[in-house]
């Protein structure tokens, strides 16, 4: 078998977290090595989802394929991954959040605006069908990035250091938000106060009272840790999260024909193993926190009243972008 097994795969060594490496031997020669990376352990839905696109392509394809997965951040944070992506080095595919390549795609975080899906069947529709592929085409166009497939299905709320349950607790509320504009316009005409801080100073950030929460799904929450400094979460339910499994463009041109249609095939099918996953794992892991006393949960007083505040700003969003009509045919899915 060419390819590493998925209990065996994930070996750890000096000098990097993890590396997922697939040979037929160790004095195998390979034709191609794809590069992956990863902000979190093997654990992590992402982790795991990113280990079986490498199967899924080994499965696919007929010639030699190497994958050299790194974890734990060891190559950066997600806003580093962009620039590797886009310059075609270092990495070669990875899971993001579309806010994270706002940079070089500015329409492309409308894929995970918040409030943007009615529920779970609502957002499935949208990711197993090509409604996004505006964005796409974007992405590649603009930023030489290609999306192979589509992840995500954590359920964002706030988690702060003092309980935030309704607006008159959420009003000035200095809370961190994703870099793209529309991440902080939302939050800003919910009367929050957000500012986009940087994912691996959050948790000082929150220590240090220069903000007081911020917004994340829960595998994130426990795999960092981030309930010994924000044990309050509140259930807005303000995204189900889309995480594009993304290609750089100048990675994917260079691969033979046949290895091109295998990462087609495989992103397409480890993207539904990744959403089945997460959403799944998202409830288990929040429970996980509450049991062991890491999390209180409440909910936000008057939910309803948040998802009709934000329309504006949505559509105003959406107008600015040139989207209308893509923000209709989504809602419309």
């Amino acid at each position: 078998m060419k390819l590493f097994n998925a209990a065996k795969g994930l070996v750890k060594g000096a000098g990097f977290a993890a590396v997922v490496a697939a040979t037929i031997s160790a004095a195998s020669a390979q034709d191609v090595t794809l590069r992956g990376a990863s902000m979190f352990d093997e654990n992590h839905a992402f982790t795991k989802t990113m280990v079986k696109f490498a199967e899924l392509v080994d499965e696919n394809y007929d010639g030699e394929v190497a994958f050299d997965l790194r974890l734990n951040g060891e190559l950066g944070v997600e806003s580093d991954y962009v620039t590797f992506l886009q310059q075609g080095v270092a990495i070669d595919y990875t899971i993001m959040a579309p806010s994270n390549m706002a940079t070089f795609a500015p329409s492309i975080p409308l894929m995970d605006m918040p409030f943007l899906f009615r529920d779970p069947a609502h957002w499935e529709a949208v990711l197993s069908s090509d409604v996004l592929k505006p964005l796409e085409d974007e992405l590649l166009e603009k930023a030489d990035i290609m999306v192979v497939g589509y992840t995500g299905g954590g359920v964002r709320n706030l988690i702060s250091s003092q309980p935030i349950g309704n607006l008159d607790e959420l009003n000035g509320h200095k809370m961190r938000v994703m870099g793209a504009p529309i991440q902080a316009q939302i939050f800003s005409a919910l009367t929050a106060a957000p500012s986009a801080i940087a994912y691996n100073e959050v948790y000082n950030a929150i220590q240090t009272g220069v903000i007081a929460g911020f917004e994340n799904e829960a595998a994130s929450i426990q795999n960092l840790k981030f309930y010994e400094v924000a044990p309050n979460l509140t259930l807005t339910k303000h995204t189900i999260t889309v995480r594009p499994i993304v290609m750089s463009g100048k990675t994917f041109r260079k691969l033979p024909e046949d290895l091109q249609a295998a990462v087609l095939k495989a992103g397409a099918e480890a993207g539904a193993f990744g959403r089945e996953l997460e959403s799944r794992e998202d409830a288990l892991k929040l429970q996980e926190m509450v049991d062991a006393g890491q999390l209180q949960v409440q909910d936000f007083e008057n939910r309803e009243m948040l998802l009709e505040m934000v329309v504006p700003v949505q559509d105003a969003y959406a107008a600015e972008i040139g989207a209308t009509d893509l923000l209709s045919a989504i809602r419309a899915k």
